[in-house]
């Protein structure tokens, strides 16, 4: 799992972020349940990363909301 990049995502049309959002929001649940059955060894460091590109992306979408100031 590579890294997103602010500017890769700007980039990105809304059908496309969606899609990479859910792409990564299931990476994130992968990890999660491997987490919590003890079985994740070298990739802990990828579950703080995966929220934080979790959280640029939504924090994207919400600015390309019509209405908004």
């Amino acid at each position: 799992m590579a890294r997103v990049k602010l500017k890769n995502i700007r980039e990105l049309n809304d059908q496309d972020l969606s899609n990479k959002l859910s792409e990564l929001k299931a990476d994130l649940a992968k990890l999660q349940l491997e987490k919590s059955k003890g079985t994740l060894k070298k990739q802990t460091s990828n579950l703080r990363w995966l929220k934080r590109d979790i959280a640029r992306m939504k924090t994207i979408q919400n600015e390309r909301k019509p209405g908004q100031k």
